[in-house]
């Protein structure tokens, strides 16, 4: 065997290890254990699965533009791997699996290091020769690089869909092209790549202890004023005091415009909606206090429900309740949670 295959399995770890590190820290990090394993894993493998795409797609763009290696580099493979990136980042946006900012910051890097680990599997084939300055660069810069370009733009983008819950598509843009923008002053080498692996591994673990601080507050924000706000629309409702509350002067108007059927079905959409909500947060609570959650057939059957209303309502009833149904990105997550129980 060639000495240098054979010095293959001792530059392997410097390659791989360190991005793998980095993701099972942030999951420690994490101290409400927001995020699921098994997302955890697919989003690592939509990462790998990029980057098996992105191979084909680098090689067809370099040869069929006939561009140099270094501009390609500079230019051409940041779009590139930071749009094939991005796209499964973007299904967990859309679907309302991320909850919060952290859960954000941990899927973005889990997609960035199931690309980085097979871009640097195949390096390690393809250039099993480089010595080991390079491998400590790819696996302490470049791959956390990756990690860090797909947690900025799932970051972005999930701040953006929460302020602008009504910007559809636009709202992953910004956060793509600071990715593509970020991967390309990586790849211009401005500063030496030694020094430039030293400034991403200073400067990340500070970005990610501001994300996870601000997570945290928005979480405790969400349990403690969401809880309470739901609770109290509950008693209202069950005390028959209805009428003398907001919600119920303004439903009272509503009659103006809807059948006295299809307020009465707006009002039970509202209080089941509360109903699930605080399920979610107690459910939410005893995971993260270690109790296991077992599912409940009553939920799903609450579920149906809420879908059957939601045809006698109508899409003009929903808009005309929505200041009092859950339709914010966190109430939206919290009741995917108790639908996939």
């Amino acid at each position: 065997m060639s000495p240098i295959i054979a010095d293959v399995p001792t530059r392997a770890p410097l390659a791989l290890i360190p991005v793998v590190l980095f993701l099972l820290g942030l999951i420690y990090l994490d101290s409400y254990k927001l995020v699921g394993l098994r997302t955890v894993a697919a989003a690592i493998a939509g990462g790998a699965a990029a980057a098996v795409v992105c191979y084909w797609i680098n090689n067809w763009i370099s040869g069929g533009l006939h561009l140099s290696a270094a501009a390609h580099s500079k230019y051409g493979s940041p779009v590139v791997e930071e749009a094939a990136k991005a796209l499964p980042l973007i299904y967990l946006i859309w679907s309302r699996r991320v909850g919060f900012l952290v859960d954000a910051a941990i899927y973005g890097f889990a997609v960035g290091a199931g690309f980085a680990v097979v871009e640097n599997i195949h390096y390690l084939v393809s250039v099993p020769e480089a010595g080991l300055s390079v491998w400590m660069i790819r696996g302490f810069g470049t791959a956390t690089m990756h990690g860090c370009a797909g947690a900025l733009f799932a970051i972005v983008s999930k701040l953006l869909s929460e302020t602008r819950p009504g910007g559809g598509a636009g709202v992953f843009l910004p956060g793509l092209l600071g990715a593509i923008a970020a991967h390309s002053l990586h790849n211009h080498f401005i500063v030496p790549p030694l020094l430039s692996t030293a400034g991403i591994m200073l400067v990340f673990p500070g970005l990610v202890f501001l994300v996870f601080r601000r997570s945290e507050r928005s979480l405790q924000h969400w349990l403690g004023t969401g809880f309470d706000a739901d609770m109290e629309l509950l008693q209202l409702i069950h005390s028959g005091k209805l009428g003398d509350s907001r919600i119920g002067r303004y439903l009272g108007a509503l009659r103006q415009s809807f059948r006295s059927a299809v307020v009465a079905d707006m009002l039970c959409y509202v209080g089941i909606q509360a109903e699930l909500a605080m399920r979610a947060k107690g459910a939410f609570l005893m995971q993260s206090s270690g109790f296991p959650v077992r599912p409940d057939p009553q939920v799903r059957e609450k579920f149906e429900e809420l879908r059957y209303l939601e045809r006698q309502i109508g899409r003009t009833g929903r808009q005309a309740i929505a200041p009092f149904i859950h339709t914010r990105s966190h109430d939206l997550w919290q009741l995917s949670r108790l639908m996939a129980r």
